[in-house]
């Protein structure tokens, strides 16, 4: 029976709860109404109901009924400052919402409305004060608004739109190498050739810059190019003269197992054996020889092949290891196998011997001599973390001495590398070893702060669950920040949270009758 419409959050909340008690006591007008947007067979969790009052008050989604709620108590600064990082982050569900309530937030200042590509606005703007198409908003400036929107996903009818902007940009003195800084006093600027071809994955609009002059060697763009899901954006900065040399762009797309992107570079020039500094933005960089790289990333034979005939030195030394060891040490026993074959094989020492031997999954693999290894190999499992299948193999090094909770360059342990990836039987495993939950990376983010990061923005594979990693972060008792959900644009992962917060921690993850 109605208590009457519900008017704000802990209203609906306490109306889902009701809901949710009237249909366990089998009430049919519980049952009714949970059958019209749910499947009352499957095992119900909190979120269902949620899911319904949701529904029921004409929203898609129960965050987006709580977006609603909580815009409304926003200001307008608050409002427009929340679409402009919509528009950054591509959520498109925050953009619709927020202009559907208030369509004249787009003119709250110039640079929304390059970014939602409003070309009669900013002809308006830049008629009446040419200045305005160089004067910065915010921390960007106009072109770089444009540039750094991911609006073209959400409305790819706009593109001719978009296009014309940025002509009227650049006409009225708009700088296409125009760049901004990361985080404040940093040299190194994100340019807007990367903040539309390898950021917004624009094709055309970074076409567009590249045709008007904009660098393609800008330590940034190749480099992310190869992380896309296709070869364009890379081949296009190559044909535009990108020198793949001291960007780490050959390294990266071995990372992703990549033979058309590794072909692409080596035919550019790619050096296979050299190396570089770390990035100018201070972040170190993955640098490696190339087969090392291949060796580790489980990379196939025809990669490898491939090196080679491009000149990669199969007797090179890199941080104590030639890539036949490398191999070894990493499980990739076809590689290994073929340098064998190939006459390239180098003898092991002790300590190679036993990580080989833990790769191979040997029962007594012995113990490491931790005082010798190298920083790289101290930190072997953060390498290992993020590949699904590599659960055995870690628990072997871990046997044989490595440090669970030694971290990467960027300060993230094994435990927020799986978390971030959404492993959820690795990280499960880790936190069976008491980590420290609390642990901050260099990126400001704790272990559930870096799952649900990575449920929106790391690379996607069929084996990630990160709502199973926040679920298993939850119960081992990660503290949830409220602003970890206002800043999550997975509608499947706010959702998970929002009910986590919702019901009891019994409720939302353990295996009872609302799992």
């Amino acid at each position: 029976m109605s208590a009457g419409p519900a008017t704000s959050l802990d209203d609906f909340k306490k109306s889902a709860r009701r809901l949710r008690k009237a249909f366990l006591k089998g009430e049919a007008g519980a049952s009714d109404r949970v059958s019209a947007h749910v499947d009352p067979a499957k095992p119900l969790r909190h979120a269902d109901f949620l899911h319904v009052i949701a529904r029921e008050a004409g929203h898609d989604s129960w965050p987006k009924l709580k977006f609603t709620l909580e815009a409304a108590s926003l200001s307008r600064e608050e409002r427009a400052e929340r679409l402009k990082q919509a528009l950054y982050f591509g959520q498109h569900w925050v953009t619709e919402k927020l202009l559907a309530d208030d369509p004249t937030l787009k003119d709250d200042n110039f640079g929304l409305q390059v970014a939602l590509y409003d070309l009669d606005a900013v002809r308006g703007v830049v008629a009446a004060d040419a200045a305005a198409a160089t004067r910065l908003v915010g921390v960007r400036s106009p072109i770089l608004h444009l540039a750094f929107s991911r609006e073209i996903h959400r409305r790819p009818e706009r593109a001719a739109d978009m296009i014309a902007i940025a002509e009227l940009l650049v006409a009225s003195e708009a700088d296409v190498n125009d760049g901004y800084p990361e985080r404040p006093g940093d040299k190194h600027m994100l340019s807007a050739l990367y903040g539309a071809l390898c950021h917004a994955d624009n094709f055309e609009l970074g076409r567009w810059l590249l045709e008007q002059g904009a660098s393609p060697n800008d330590n940034e763009s190749l480099y992310h190019a190869t992380e896309l899901e296709h070869p364009r954006a890379l081949e296009l900065l190559l044909k535009h003269g990108a020198q793949p040399d001291g960007t780490n762009a050959l390294p990266r797309a071995l990372d992703f197992d990549d033979e058309i992107k590794v072909r692409l570079l080596l035919e550019a020039g790619a050096d296979p054996n050299i190396t570089v500094p770390d990035h100018p933005s201070g972040q170190p960089m993955n640098t490696i020889p190339s087969l090392h790289q291949a060796a580790r990333r489980g990379c196939s034979v025809k990669i490898v092949e491939l090196l080679l005939a491009h000149g990669a030195d199969p007797d090179t030394v890199w941080d104590g290891h030639t890539g036949y060891a490398m191999a070894l040490i990493y499980g990739n026993l076809p590689v290994a196998k073929y340098l064998v074959e190939k006459g390239y094989a180098h003898k092991l020492d002790r300590n190679e011997q036993v990580l080989a031997s833990c790769a191979e999954g040997k029962a007594n693999p012995g113990s490491l001599d931790i005082a010798r290894l190298s920083k790289e190999d101290k930190s072997l499992l953060t390498r290992l973390a993020f590949i699904p299948g590599k659960l055995e193999h870690m628990k072997a090094l871990i046997a044989a001495g490595l440090d669970p909770n030694e971290p990467d360059d960027m300060g993230l342990p094994p435990l927020q590398v799986a978390g971030w990836n959404g492993l959820a039987d690795e990280m499960a495993y880790f936190l069976s070893l008491g980590p420290d939950l609390t642990h901050k990376n260099r990126f400001g983010g704790d272990a559930l702060d870096t799952v649900v990061h990575g449920s929106e923005f790391a690379p996607k594979r069929r084996e990630a669950d990160h709502i199973a990693c926040a679920r298993l972060l939850l119960e081992a008792g990660s503290l949830l920040d409220p602003r970890y959900i206002s800043g999550c644009g997975n509608e499947e992962m706010a959702q998970f949270l929002e009910d986590w917060l919702a019901g009891s921690a019994d409720e939302a993850g353990s295996p009872a009758i609302f799992r």
